[in-house]
């Protein structure tokens, strides 16, 4: 999948979207001085080539008694390929798991992790940690305040 050349008029396109992506065609062409089907064909060449990778609701995680986030740093005993696939796709398949980073340093996984509570946590712990031989060590931060959570890529 190749990226497209994006011109000011994708970027500003990309820039409502990222705002609202339930901004109908119309209002982004008047936005950016284009008609609602020139927008509408750009839109479907930007998710067709992979720019637009999805486009979600953002729930609030409190209102849905998730109201406990978790940083975690994860060491594995060993780095090998299939201790690392095998990891992802544990990680992958809890919906605990909001985010996932393979990293460098002396982590090799930094998880973002949404719990009902501190009990829902620990049961995690066990699961995902306590029970896979393949986890070395685990350090946890509990983050005490949401000051900035998004995906919006800067655009400049």
């Amino acid at each position: 999948m190749l990226t497209p050349d994006l011109d000011r008029l994708d970027l500003a396109i990309l820039a409502c979207l990222q705002a609202d992506s339930r901004t109908i065609a119309e209002v982004i062409g008047a936005k950016v001085g284009l008609s609602a089907a020139a927008v509408q064909r750009r839109i479907k060449r930007l998710r067709e080539s992979g720019v637009i990778e999805k486009e979600v609701a953002v729930l609030s995680p409190r209102a849905l008694g998730l109201s406990m986030t978790f940083v975690v740093m994860v060491e594995m005993e060993r780095e090998t390929l299939s201790v690392l696939d095998v990891f992802r796709r544990q990680v992958q398949a809890d919906d605990y798991v909001q985010q996932c980073y393979y990293v460098t340093g002396q982590a090799d996984f930094v998880l973002v992790v949404t719990c009902p509570d501190m009990t829902a946590f620990e049961a995690f712990t066990r699961r995902m940690f306590f029970d896979n031989p393949n986890v070395r060590h685990f350090t946890t931060s509990v983050a005490m305040d949401r000051v900035k959570v998004g995906l919006t890529l800067p655009l400049a």
